[in-house]
């Protein structure tokens, strides 16, 4: 059973937009295997140096690895830097 679109999904795919031409919709940089750029955040709700968690509007980004550090952290963005090992979406929770 396929799951009903959004209607932001609906306008995105209508208009051929780009995700981060949306307001509010997250936005996910990964540079290399040292830093993740996260746009449009809910906060953090994990912080450890092998895994932060942080919540976005549809669930959450989980990014594991060695030193991990919040790097930047403001309204619209998160930075975490370290040796990443992986960046997860977790659609639909806030475990």
């Amino acid at each position: 059973m396929e799951r009903k679109k959004s209607f932001s999904d609906r306008l995105q795919d209508n208009l051929d937009l780009p995700g981060e031409a949306l307001p509010g919709v997250p936005v996910m940089e990964l540079a290399g295997d040292r830093r993740v750029l996260i746009e449009n955040h809910g906060g953090v709700t994990e912080y450890g140096t092998a895994r932060i968690r942080v919540r976005v509007s549809y669930g959450e980004a989980c990014i594991c690895g060695t030193g991990l550090e919040l790097t930047r952290m403001t309204r619209q963005q998160i930075v975490v830097s370290g040796r990443i090992d992986s960046v997860t979406l977790h659609r639909g929770r806030n475990r």
